[in-house]
């Protein structure tokens, strides 16, 4: 009976070490949509409290007055807001800014399946 007790237990063991941790499903998606009808080009990221998107270091960039669609897989539920800024100019912004780093009740959305408004970026 010892002997299996310990078979048991080093397999619940080996289970907990050697499994890699599961990555977080993304079982949602949300689609933001876009038009820039400012002068000069404009760089667009999105934030959640532990994610962005595009990530590692890139934004998307918008460079025409033309509208553009940004599908983001998202936690279902999961709270979204962009934040775009002049390139190179991270004073001129809309959302919340550059870095997520300005206040903004209405640039934020829901993971939920479904579509944005198009937001125009004016000025």
């Amino acid at each position: 009976m010892v002997g299996s007790a310990r078979t048991i237990l080093f397999a619940i063991f080996s289970l907990l070490v050697f499994v890699p941790a599961v990555p977080v499903a993304y079982a949602g998606e949300l689609t933001w949509h876009f038009r820039s009808e400012h002068q000069y080009a404009v760089s667009l990221e999105f934030y959640s409290d532990d994610h962005v998107w595009p990530g590692n270091d890139e934004v998307y960039v918008i460079r025409d007055y033309e509208q553009h669609d940004y599908s983001l897989a998202c936690r279902s539920g999961e709270k979204i807001c962009y934040g775009a800024w002049v390139r190179n100019n991270t004073s001129s912004y809309w959302g919340s800014g550059y870095n997520g780093a300005e206040a903004c009740d209405s640039c934020c959305f829901r993971c939920d399946g479904g579509d944005t408004p198009v937001i125009v970026l004016n000025r």
